[in-house]
C-alpha cells in the first residue's frame, strides 16, 4: 500500500487550530482536512499519510491519517496571489494526532529510516518506499499514541491499511471523560450479562469494560448534550457486538438480557420454536 509524508510548518501555514484538531480526534476518532501535496500527480485513496512537524522548533512525526479523496487525481487547491502552477491537494482523514511537544523526534526518525529527508522535506506528498513503511509503523507503535481504553483496537497507523477493517463507532463511546463518568455511576460489570473482567482476570482486568451509547446520535437533534450517566451503559465486548449486530437501531439492554435468558433456558429445555415465539409476542404486547 502506498504511503506519503505530509509536511506541516506552522510558521508558514497555520490555518488550523492544531490543539483543537488533536482534541477532536481524541474525542471523535477522525478529523478530515484538505492537504496540499505540491505537484504530486496521484495519491490514491487508502494511502497512509504521515504528518511531520517542521520549522525552527523541534520537529518530528506528529500524526497519522489516511487519504480519502474519492477521485483518482488530487483536487486543485488555489492559493491567493499564486503565480505559478496551482498546488494540488487531497482529503486526509487524520485518525491520530500527538500533542505538540510529544512528536517522535527527527533524530529517532533519522536513525531508523535515514533515506527519508526528515528535516528537509521537499514539501508534502513525498512517497515512502515500501521497504520503509514497516519501519515507520514500528516507530509510531513505539513512540506514538498510547492505546485507548480498548486494547483490542489497534493504534491507528501501527498496521497497514489493507490489514485493518475500520469500524465506525459513536464518538461518545471513545470519549475518556464520558466513559469515566459512566463507569463511576454504573460500575465496570456488563449491564446485560453481568460479566466482570476484574473478577475473571484479576488485576489485569481492573476497570476494563466497553461503553455503549443507548440511542444512536444520528437519531438525536443537533442541540443534543450527552449525559454519560443516562446515555451510556457498560457492556462487555460480546454484548456490545450483539447490541449492534444485524440491526439498524441497537438492541436495548433489556433485549440483550431477554436473548441471554432465552438462550440459557433453551439449552436446558425442550420448548418448541412455536412456544418460544408465543412467549416473545406476549412479552412484546406486555412491554416486558
Amino acid at each position: 500500500m502506498t504511503a506519503i509524508i505530509l509536511g506541516w510548518n506552522p510558521e508558514n501555514w497555520d490555518r488550523w487550530n492544531y490543539p483543537a484538531a488533536a482534541g477532536e480526534v481524541r474525542a471523535g476518532g477522525l478529523i478530515v482536512e484538505r492537504w496540499g501535496v505540491g505537484q504530486q500527480p496521484s495519491n490514491p485513496a487508502g494511502a497512509d499519510a504521515w504528518l511531520v512537524l517542521q520549522g525552527s522548533h523541534a520537529g518530528g512525526l506528529i500524526g497519522h491519517g489516511v487519504v480519502v479523496s474519492e477521485h483518482p487525481e488530487p483536487v486543485k487547491l488555489p492559493e491567493p496571489g499564486q503565480t505559478g502552477p496551482q498546488e494540488l491537494s487531497v482529503l486526509v482523514a487524520f485518525d491520530a494526532l500527538l500533542p505538540l511537544g510529544e512528536q517522535v523526534p527527527v533524530q529517532v526518525l533519522h536513525d531508523a529510516a535515514p533515506r527519508i529527508p526528515w528535516d528537509d522535506l521537499p514539501g508534502s506528498g513525498l512517497r515512502v518506499a515500501p521497504a520503509e513503511e514497516p519501519t515507520i509503523r514500528g516507530l509510531w507503535g513505539e513512540f506514538g499514541p498510547r492505546p485507548g481504553p480498548d486494547p483490542t483496537r489497534p493504534v491507528p497507523g501501527t498496521y497497514p491499511q489493507d490489514a485493518v477493517t475500520r469500524a465506525l463507532v459513536n464518538r461518545y463511546e471513545e470519549d475518556e471523560e464520558a466513559r469515566r463518568a459512566c463507569l463511576a455511576r454504573h460500575g465496570t460489570s456488563c449491564a446485560a450479562c453481568g460479566f466482570s473482567f476484574e473478577q475473571k482476570y484479576g488485576e489485569a482486568g481492573t476497570d476494563f469494560i466497553q461503553v455503549h451509547h443507548i440511542v444512536p446520535v444520528a437519531q438525536l437533534g443537533s442541540g443534543y448534550q450527552l449525559d454519560p450517566i443516562t446515555d451510556l451503559v457498560p457492556l462487555c465486548a460480546n454484548c456490545h457486538a450483539m447490541a449492534h449486530l444485524g440491526v439498524g437501531t441497537p438492541r436495548t439492554v433489556a433485549e440483550l438480557r431477554r436473548i441471554i435468558g432465552e438462550a440459557g433456558y433453551l439449552r436446558g429445555s425442550t420448548i418448541s420454536p412455536e412456544e418460544l415465539e408465543a412467549q416473545r409476542e406476549a412479552r412484546r404486547i406486555l412491554g416486558t
